[in-house]
């Protein structure tokens, strides 16, 4: 199949606010999962979905760590590089202030091998690796 997935179907899948969005979703889910080839969320789709659930849908931070969790453990869905969506949503989890944004950034260089994250930003500068640029 070969699948990628946009915000919108991921949305409609975690939301199902849509019931004929949401039922085409899961069908195609379950296709990918009955043929062995996940359906592929992109790092920016999921950037994207949290900021939606967060600001349109007004979900709290727990809820929306439950679902991108939930789906790390699914079969029907694979993540573009899954070890950086883990380490986010654990330091997104410990961090409560937090933005997801700052934690899948600072996740992304840290699993490519960069051992300090510079930044003007306060929170973000106190992630792990994180520095405040004076």
């Amino acid at each position: 199949m070969s699948i990628a997935i946009d915000t919108n179907v991921l949305v409609r899948l975690l939301v199902r606010d849509d019931v004929g969005q949401f039922n085409a979703a899961k069908r195609l889910v379950e296709k990918a999962e009955a043929a062995g080839e996940p359906l592929l969320i992109v790092l920016g789709a999921l950037l994207e979905t949290e900021w939606v659930l967060r600001s349109r849908y007004k979900l709290a931070k727990a809820a929306i760590a439950a679902a991108f969790a939930q789906l790390l453990e699914s079969d029907g869905v694979t993540f573009e590089h899954e070890p950086t969506v883990e380490e986010a949503l654990y330091i997104w989890t410990q961090h409560p202030s937090a933005d997801f944004a700052d934690c899948l950034l600072n996740a992304r260089a840290a699993q490519m091998g960069r051992t300090r994250f510079i930044t003007f930003d306060a929170g973000a500068a106190k992630l792990p690796r994180g520095e405040l640029l004076a």
